[in-house]
């Protein structure tokens, strides 16, 4: 994939004017070739991408995944069999079983992030490309486009999968694992709904819905380098460039109605009010019991930790690794991480501002991974219910853990990128 660098804008220039959501910076548009991408000239963030394949490949992709995932819910993922007494569970299941011993938050997060966030996904696909197939608006287009990019954000699937994986090495240790048929059509969903998502032009849809080009008009007066200093907002949904139109008391995006501003309303505040909830929560989170075993030779708890010693002693060292990564390593490098940038953001700091913009991408892409330990615990507790022999339970941790994964994501995104450059000053002013 070719990558493109924008240009500064300048008097004169015909292309029609974009500004970063990551540095703000006003810039010129640049002819992207097919499977390019065009990057911003100052923070290098990816500004938008031209795919290389139009809307029927995927719609294509989202309509298959709405097939596999009923699939999906419908038949069992794993089951366990212990002297001829099988037991298995779907999705909806696990999280049944941790609502009904009483775990309803940790429930709660297995039922949105596994299932009604990637169903929604697939369905707003299509729900946006079907009309546009048949030469017809989709109606509602900026309502759905908004509830489909949160699906994106929520969506863990995944993530799941490798927690079932991790899953299966260990009750592997107990019993015969019985693969069902949701477990394929759960990796096949997986690989459809990222398929889908890199076949899904988003700036192409919007230009076929609105019929024409998405940037501002060239002949844009600017008195500034960025956004913020013309009273330009950029909408971090759809992308779009505008002095917005007020709906409501609040300033909305014209094209996706969502809330536009030129920063993010006590942005600082409220990462440092999710960022240290989750510092508190990370050590019951890793103290306290994630999961309680009662067997036929006595009761066990087990804390994150020595869940990875136990995979690491059982031979399976490489999962041992991915375990402590994402489950003790990167909610704590992630946290350290938010709040370096929000420290630095505070502070006004003005130099390596490329340093902390890569930082924070970075944070944004390997938040979701911590979720590995919740999907393994609700899978667990559903299949290990046999009465007479094993039970597992989820321990105190597992809600401490969540919320950790939870409050860590949403500090990251109420962080707003563009505070850590409204320091730095742009290599060249536009007149």
């Amino acid at each position: 994939m070719s990558t493109l660098s924008s240009e500064l804008a300048a008097p004169g220039d015909a292309r029609p004017l974009i500004a970063c959501h990551e540095c703000d910076l006003v810039q010129r548009e640049a002819a992207v070739p097919p499977g390019g991408a065009l990057s911003c000239c100052r923070c290098g963030a990816v500004l938008y991408r031209r795919r290389r394949t139009g809307f029927d490949r995927a719609l294509a992709y989202a309509l298959t995944a709405c097939v596999l995932w009923v699939i999906s819910n419908a038949f069992p993922i794993v089951g366990l069999s212990v002297s001829g007494a099988l037991v298995q569970t779907t999705l909806m299941g696990a999280a049944r079983v941790l609502y009904r011993d009483g775990m309803w938050p940790l429930a709660g997060l297995v039922f949105i992030t596994t299932l009604l966030m990637p169903g929604l996904q697939a369905l707003g696909m299509v729900w946006l490309l079907l009309p546009l197939h048949l030469n017809r608006k989709p109606w509602r287009a900026d309502a759905v486009f908004r509830v489909l990019r949160v699906a994106r954000e929520w969506g863990m699937t995944e993530v799941l999968m490798l927690g079932l994986l991790v899953a299966v090495v260990k009750l592997a240790h107990i019993a015969s694992v019985v693969t069902g048929p949701a477990l394929w059509s759960l990796a096949a969903l997986m690989l459809l709904l990222v398929a889908a998502s890199s076949a899904f032009d988003e700036r192409a849809m919007w230009a076929r819905i609105e019929g024409g080009p998405p940037g501002m008009p060239p002949d844009t007066p600017l008195h500034g380098a960025t956004a913020a200093v013309n009273g330009i907002c950029v909408c971090h949904e759809c992308g779009l460039c505008t002095r917005g139109a007020r709906r409501h008391a609040h300033l909305c995006c014209p094209r996706c109605g969502a809330h536009v501003h030129l920063r993010k309303p006590a942005s600082l505040s409220r990462t440092w009010a999710y960022l240290s909830a989750a510092a508190i929560l990370y050590i019951p989170a890793n103290t306290l019991p994630v999961m309680n075993t009662s067997s036929l030779f006595g009761a066990q708890k087990d804390t994150i930790l020595s869940g990875v010693a136990y995979l690491w002693h059982s031979g399976s060292w490489p999962l041992a690794i991915i375990v402590f990564i994402a489950s003790i390593a990167v909610p704590m490098l992630k946290i350290l991480a938010i709040g370096y940038l929000a420290a630095s953001a505070n502070l006004r700091m003005t130099r390596r501002n490329e340093q902390r913009a890569r930082i924070y991408r970075i944070v944004e892409l390997v938040g979701r991974w911590s979720m590995l330990d919740i999907y393994v615990i609700a899978v667990l507790v559903a299949l290990v219910q046999f009465s007479a022999v094993a039970t597992i339970e989820a321990g105190p941790a597992s809600i401490a853990f969540g919320a950790v994964v939870v409050l860590t994501m949403l500090a990251a995104m109420s962080f707003d990128p563009r505070l850590i450059w409204d320091t730095a000053t742009p290599r060249k002013e536009p007149r």
